[in-house]
C-alpha cells in the first residue's frame, strides 16, 4: 500500500534542509510525539548528508481486534533515515521503519523542492503486510497510523523551524 503525501513548510528550503540534516530535530520530534525512550543508535553526519538510525518504544491506542495478535500495544521501532543534498538545490532521501516482533514494514522517500519563499515536502510510503488473510486489514490500520503520524510530524517541522 502507497502513500504519497505533501506539506508546504511556510520557510525557505535552506530552512527546511537545516531542520532534516540536524540530529537534534529527528530527536526532538519523536520526544515531542510521545515515542519512549528515543535513543540515536548511530548517525553519520557531513555538508551534504545525514543518515542516523534511532530506536524507540511507541504506544498504541485502538488497536482492532483482528490485529492484536499481530501487533503489541507498545512496540518499538528501529528508523533509518538518509538525507541528502542532491546538488541541484533539491534535498530528500529515504527511510525505513523495522517495527520488532510485527509483521510491518515500512519504506520510504522524501522530497525537499524550492517554491519561491515556502518548500515543498513530498513523503512517499509503502506498507508492506507479511500476513495471509489479514494483510489488507493490518495495512489499512498501519496507513491510518502513519497518515496520523505524519500529520503531526509536519506540525513539529513547522514548528522548529519558526523557533530556529
Amino acid at each position: 500500500m502507497k502513500i504519497v503525501t505533501t506539506h508546504t513548510f511556510d520557510a525557505p528550503i535552506a530552512d527546511c534542509w537545516a531542520m532534516f540534516h540536524d540530529p537534534a530535530s529527528h530527536i526532538k520530534k519523536f520526544n515531542e510525539m510521545g515515542h519512549i525512550g528515543v535513543e540515536v543508535v548511530s548517525q553519520e553526519l557531513s555538508d551534504d548528508q545525514l543518515r542516523i538510525v534511532i530506536t524507540r518504544e511507541v504506544e498504541l491506542d485502538g488497536i482492532p481486534g483482528f490485529a492484536k495478535k499481530f501487533i503489541n500495544p507498545r512496540n518499538t521501532l528501529v528508523s533509518t533515515d538518509e538525507w541528502n543534498d542532491f546538488g541541484d538545490g533539491t534535498y530528500g532521501g529515504t527511510f525505513e521503519l523495522d517495527t520488532k516482533g510485527t509483521p510491518i514494514k515500512m519504506k520510504g522517500a522524501t522530497l525537499l523542492e524550492p517554491d519561491g519563499d515556502q518548500t515543498q515536502y513530498t513523503v512517499t510510503l509503502d506498507i508492506k503486510v507479511n500476513v495471509p488473510l489479514v494483510g489488507g486489514k493490518l495495512e489499512g490500520f498501519a496507513k491510518g497510523i502513519a497518515e496520523r503520524q505524519l500529520q503531526e510530524e509536519f506540525s513539529i517541522g513547522d514548528t522548529w523551524i519558526a523557533e530556529h
